[in-house]
């Protein structure tokens, strides 16, 4: 147990009156209130749960109002509260039943949307988180940075008596993106896989969630790297796979695109997280770190010109009689080359 879980359950067993969890993640203000909950059970807390984003007063007031017949304290449990969603004056009236109960334990949760590098607040919300801090505990769950989730992989597959490599856990954040609800649940898959002795990145590349991005921006590493041969066995596989060769090439459009921007922040003297905040992206930044490093293979005009086939690529797979596998091949061979082109920056 970490020192923030040691500290949370003392603050649960101290009886803290409120416990308001926020993020942008809905998985983690989940987990958190699942940790609460599972403390407060263990008193013998009898709980109610009030779905929706506005819960009616009446049904909060009448829940932490009642007395239980076996003498235990009440939960009432918000899980999808939306601040918002009440008027100033009925949020003023479930402030101040959050101030004067004295018979329940309230757990709120709610999901705010991102804005940049910080949670989109709303005057309400702010209100709301204020009046939680004086009367109990508050807790912003930041999403986790891409070395934040390797580790808490590698910490998952030790529970369970399974290593799992450094390079494999950046196998799978790279496949499965920043959802931790699906690499908590694919690493579990890989522990078993592994007969819960070491997992490597062939099986993350084996038996994981297939995502086309992921695979699409492998097959870019291969053409950066100059492997048209396994770029190429890489993308029949995808066909194989019955992958629409358009959707391929708009991929393969997003990933040089990435590669573009990162390039041109290069050159701005910006860092790769300056290229995300500056053009808006959502989610986690990891994918345009590795789009930081494939683009130190490539000047801008490479990479343009790297735009330029992709954009005839596009136009002859929609209008062009020939195979659109052949068309796909030729281009993949052609970025490669465009990367060997003399370089004029």
């Amino acid at each position: 147990m970490t020192a923030a879980e040691q500290q949370l359950n003392e603050r649960v067993r101290q009886g803290c009156p409120v416990f308001y969890f926020y993020s942008s993640e809905a998985y983690l203000v989940r987990q958190a209130a699942a940790g609460v909950r599972a403390v407060l059970l263990q008193q013998e807390a009898e709980t109610t749960v009030l779905d929706g984003p506005a819960p009616e007063l009446e049904q909060i007031i009448m829940a932490a109002g009642t007395i239980s017949f076996f003498g235990t304290r009440r939960v009432v449990e918000l899980p999808e509260l939306d601040p918002a969603a009440y008027s100033d004056k009925d949020l003023d009236a479930l402030c101040d039943v959050l101030q004067s109960t004295e018979n329940a334990v309230f757990l709120l949760c709610s999901v705010f949307e991102p804005e940049r590098d910080r949670l989109k607040l709303s005057k309400r919300a702010q209100k709301l988180i204020a009046q939680c801090k004086k009367t109990g505990f508050v807790q912003e769950l930041a999403k986790p940075r891409p070395f934040e989730l390797k580790a808490r992989m590698i910490e998952r597959a030790r529970q369970q008596g399974t290593t799992m490599t450094d390079n494999a856990a950046a196998a799978l954040l790279e496949r499965c993106g920043d959802d931790l609800f699906l690499l908590e649940n694919e690493t579990d898959k890989l522990c078993a896989l592994s007969g819960y002795g070491t997992v490597t990145p062939s099986m993350v590349a084996q038996m994981c969630a297939q995502t086309l991005e992921a695979d699409v921006f492998e097959m870019v590493r291969m053409v950066t790297a100059k492997n048209s041969t396994g770029a190429c066995q890489k993308l029949h596989t995808l066909l194989r796979l019955q992958n629409d060769p358009i959707q391929i090439t708009g991929a393969l459009v997003s990933s040089y695109v990435d590669l573009y921007r990162v390039k041109l922040g290069q050159t701005a003297k910006k860092n790769y997280s300056a290229v995300f905040k500056d053009f808006g992206y959502r989610g986690s930044d990891f994918r345009l770190k590795r789009s930081a490093e494939n683009a130190a293979h490539y000047t801008l005009a490479q990479l343009e010109n790297c735009l330029g086939i992709l954009a005839e690529l596009d136009k002859g797979l929609k209008s062009s009689p020939v195979d659109k596998q052949l068309l796909l091949e030729t281009a993949l061979c052609r970025l490669a080359l465009a990367g060997t082109a003399v370089r004029r920056n």
